[in-house]
């Protein structure tokens, strides 16, 4: 996915953790919504005070929550190329946790799925390209067993990152591999831009996302999972028109109106997202008893939610993402919005954000803000340290206790301008 300048374009996506760098419910739940007259509308209408009332918390983090993410796809931050040799990708694991509990994190959030691949055994899914640079090719170990071992090591949480519907990212050079959806099952695959893509409305979708997360946490003991932004897909714009290109969704959505469905189409494909947010909470849960599940959403609430003065992109509106029902229902552990922006950008102001997404939040789920990290860089446009620094005492005041997520691990590794340092000795220093 191409990155924007998220400093001046909220209306642009954001990639949280899943694009190139800046250059510059039940279990068995149904995943078809009901006919006219049935419940459907409740998956996007308020939950009732009860619901709310009746789902207990999760236990909050023993200390304030410090994580990073390493992301995976177009080898963001780990390995650093593909191709490596097996030995030099773990040497590269070893590092990067290494300087992770040197600098104070206890948690590392690691993109086990970039594309409907994997970066572990898996008999599901082929290997992924960003290993060896051939999807399907074994790396010759285990990268999931070597993360958790060496985290565990350190006293640090490994929780397993997954893009629940996204096929092929515009980075991928290989040829799909046999085993791969878009090979075994191209009827529940749409090529969308430059990229594939899972459609949330084909019910035999969201059930391979389902059986691939409970084939993790049954096999690997992780602290987590975690999904991201990436829902239906960000807005696509046809450069020969430069108009805004409709998700190619027709043929479930027609078979979704043959069987007796009322919802419009917009609610329709909201349901989806929340049938499957709705199961995967309940799934892990009953997988594996005490894992936490986590969301890091766009930074925006729905537009009629937001602080006066805050505009930019509608996640509800494009991305089909009804984040804050899921926070009402209580179908998450944590919420990690994407506040990708200084806290001076009128229109996206931290501060505001922050306080928002607090509100939006009745059962009190623990708010763990996506801090834009690696925006810390070389270039003339960099942020200045002093930007994160300030953004972690700004969440300290308002959310004592509670905790952040950086974007991503590159930048911490590379202690850009000292940002690394900065934490240690600073922000960090009290343990």
């Amino acid at each position: 996915m191409k990155r924007r300048d998220l400093l001046t374009l909220a209306s642009a996506p954001l990639l949280a953790a899943c694009a190139t760098p800046p250059t510059s419910a039940p279990a068995e739940a149904t995943t078809a919504p009901p006919a006219p007259g049935e419940a459907a509308l409740a998956a996007s209408a308020p939950a009732p005070a009860a619901s709310a009332a009746s789902t207990p918390l999760p236990p909050p983090p023993p200390r304030e929550w410090r994580a990073a993410w390493i992301a995976t796809v177009a080898n963001i931050d780990w390995p650093s190329k593909p191709g490596l040799p097996a030995a030099q990708q773990q040497a590269e694991i070893r590092a990067l946790c290494d300087t992770a509990a040197r600098v104070g994190l206890n948690a590392l959030i690691l993109q086990v799925r970039t594309s409907a691949d994997a970066l572990y055994e898996s008999a599901l899914e082929p290997w992924s390209e960003y290993l060896t640079g051939t999807q399907g090719r074994h790396p010759g170990y285990d990268p999931l067993a070597v993360w958790l071992a060496e985290a565990r090591s350190r006293g640090l949480e490994l929780h397993a990152w997954f893009n629940p519907y996204r096929a092929r990212h515009s980075t991928a050079r290989s040829a799909l591999a046999e085993s791969h959806v878009g090979r075994a099952h191209p009827g529940w695959v749409r090529r969308y831009g430059d990229q594939l893509w899972m459609d949330p409305g084909e019910a035999a979708a969201a059930e391979q996302t389902l059986a691939v997360v409970r084939d993790v946490l049954a096999r690997y003991a992780v602290d987590g999972v975690h999904i991201d932004d990436y829902f239906y897909p960000y807005p696509w714009q046809n450069p020969a028109t430069k108009q805004e290109v409709d998700f190619p969704d027709e043929a479930p959505w027609q078979a979704y109106l043959a069987g007796g469905g009322s919802l419009a189409r917009a609610d329709w494909r909201r349901y989806n997202v929340n049938a499957l947010v709705k199961r995967l909470y309940a799934l892990a849960h009953e997988v594996r008893p005490g894992t936490r599940v986590g969301i890091s959403p766009f930074g925006l609430p729905q537009p009629g939610r937001r602080p006066a003065g805050i505009a930019g992109f509608s996640q509800y509106d494009k991305l089909y993402a009804d984040v804050e029902l899921w926070l009402r229902e209580g179908w998450l552990d944590y919420l990690a919005p994407q506040l990708y922006w200084p806290r001076a950008q009128t229109a996206q102001a931290f501060e505001p954000l922050l306080q928002a997404w607090r509100s939006l939040n009745p059962l009190g789920r623990p708010i763990h803000p996506g801090l834009f990290t690696s925006r810390i860089d070389a270039s003339d446009k960099s942020w200045p340290v002093d930007e994160v620094l300030a953004q972690i005492e700004l969440i300290r005041r308002l959310s004592p206790g509670s905790g952040h997520i950086h974007f991503s691990m590159a930048a911490l590794a590379q202690n850009r301008r000292g940002i690394a340092d900065a934490l240690r000795r600073g922000a960090y220093a009290a343990g």
